[in-house]
């Protein structure tokens, strides 16, 4: 199974070594030898505005160049690079990203569908030219509304935090600010929609984009760690873009949204039973089963750090619990309800393995390892090992392949060859490895962070090279005894081609640069 992460030799582009003029370290010839395998065993039944035989070219010109010596988590790298450029569409109001391949008649404009915006974002963030991001949250932000069926709240969405962790990567003021009043008003009107009296927010799992859950239903006013959560990180981001607007007014009232939301979520979906968030039904009764979805708070640092929350995250390492062979699990397996509700026919979330799921439970435990003392079993290594099991759960026959959703026991993609699986759009993986395996942690301020995840003595070396961070050139280089790069033995750091950090240990550092 393990098969397509051996590339060929025949496959090798052996190409002359060019090398970006900001980069430090690496060259582009890794890239191309990917690129060149993935579109050697692509059908490319479907083209937007990148074709596979401009992948390479588009993706060197965009994409941070990265190498470690684990190939399946460095293939899976550029494969979802590769993915991600599929999805690229020209359009007469701008560049957009689909999440589907073919057209899906739940879409919106374009065939644009909003239940993974946030992750789009987040990775997308990532790219060299802003434009193609700016334009899709344009899209979304301004021109859907105007649409005669506007889809951006069809679907829960944590918007207004990832445009602001695309800020921080690409520090674009004056486009953060003209977003504001929408990004507003747009949290306003979900507090029309979904909120409760009590204030909290209550969600039908579909518009989750977790249908047929054991927790939820299609008409179920169900009130949920997923919306809940993300409202709160919302809340937050907008006193962030407030504050950078200048508006003291938004600052104050989001602050006590946030603070009340937290509160509120920690005291009303808590099961200090089970030790987990769970859904809690109509009737005011917690669901009895626990859901992957319960991390989602800590993707946006919401639990206090106490032991108490920490404890919820061995259910991670628990084959009774979410630990299955190809991944983590949406809802415990020791559960009556696990996989009953069917097997590929509709979307379910009742068990089988999401990539959706996994990449906001994966952020959700690198923020605790890097900002809880509170950890309960977790460490970096347990997320290396499930970063790698996802890595790994990118194929299909032996060939890369991206679906929608898994069998956590077989590996088998559940909507076996419906081309409307392929290339799905609907997770990060590559922000992944950049800000929490790596760790380049984005700040508001001057300073240059990084926290990585790498277990202490798991790779001798790796480096991530030519990242577009705040305007500048970042690069990243660990190589334990100096024999892989040549520059010494270490971490070091590179900004704009200079040398800012060297240091003998892999471990975190905050280097405070010039303005």
């Amino acid at each position: 199974m393990k098969s397509f992460f051996k590339i060929s030799l025949s496959l090798l582009l052996l190409q002359a070594g060019f090398k970006s003029a900001d980069a430090q370290v690496l060259n582009a010839d890794k890239l191309k030898t990917h690129v060149g395998y993935f579109n050697s065993v692509d059908s490319e039944y479907a083209v937007n505005l990148i074709a596979n035989k401009d992948a390479a070219d588009w993706m060197q010109q965009n994409v941070p160049l990265f190498e470690c010596p684990d190939q399946v988590i460095e293939q899976t790298y550029y494969y979802r690079w590769w993915t991600l450029r599929k999805h690229l569409k020209q359009t007469p109001d701008g560049y957009v990203f689909t999440e589907f391949i073919t057209p899906v008649n739940h879409a919106g404009k374009y065939n644009t569908v909003s239940s993974a915006l946030g992750h789009h974002i987040n990775e997308a963030r990532w790219l060299r030219d802003p434009q193609y991001l700016n334009q899709y949250i344009n899209f979304w932000v301004f021109v859907d509304a105007k649409t005669p069926k506007p889809h951006l709240r069809a679907f829960s969405s944590w918007l207004q935090d990832a445009v602001y962790q695309q800020y921080l990567v690409k520090r674009d003021k004056a486009f953060v600010q003209l977003l504001l009043p929408a990004l507003d008003a747009d949290y306003r009107a979900w507090e029309g929609e979904k909120m409760l009296p009590s204030k909290m927010f209550w969600q039908y799992d579909v518009r989750d984009a977790m249908e047929e859950s054991i927790s939820g239903g299609r008409r179920v006013k169900n009130v949920r760690p997923t919306i809940n959560s993300y409202m709160y990180g919302n809340a937050k981001a907008l006193v962030a873009l407030a504050k950078l607007a200048g508006v003291d007014s938004l600052q104050k009232i989001y602050g006590a949204k946030a603070a009340q939301l937290r509160a509120q979520t920690q005291s009303t979906l808590w099961d200090d039973t089970a030790s987990f968030f769970k859904v809690q039904f109509e009737n005011g009764k917690l669901c009895d089963a626990r859901e992957v979805l319960g991390y989602i708070p800590w993707y946006f640092n919401l639990p206090e750090d106490k032991s108490k929350y920490a404890r919820q995250w061995d259910q991670l390492l628990d084959t009774a619990g979410f630990d299955a062979p190809w991944g983590i699990t949406t809802a415990e397996r020791r559960h009556p309800g696990f996989r009953t509700h069917g097997t590929g026919h509709g979307c379910e979330w009742d068990g089988a393995v999401w990539p959706f799921a996994t990449s906001q439970t994966l952020k959700g435990l690198s923020n605790l390892l890097t900002s809880y003392k509170h950890k309960g079993k977790m460490t970096p290594a347990v997320f290396y090992d499930e970063l790698r099991t996802y890595a790994w759960s990118h194929q299909k026959n032996g060939k890369p392949y991206l679906g929608e959703y898994q069998d956590e026991k077989t590996g088998y993609w559940l909507k076996g060859d419906n081309p409307r699986s392929s290339y799905y759009n609907h997770s990060t993986f590559c922000d992944l490895v950049i800000s929490d395996l790596v760790g380049l942690k984005p700040r508001p301020d001057n300073v240059l962070e990084l926290h990585p995840l790498v277990p202490e003595g798991k790779w001798d070396w790796f480096a991530l090279d030519n990242v577009n961070y705040n305007g500048r050139t970042i690069g990243i280089l660990w190589d334990k005894d100096g024999s892989k790069y040549g520059k010494g033995k270490g971490l070091r750091l590179y900004v704009d081609g200079k040398e800012v950090y060297q240091g003998k240990k892999l471990k975190p550092v905050k280097v405070k640069l010039k303005a």
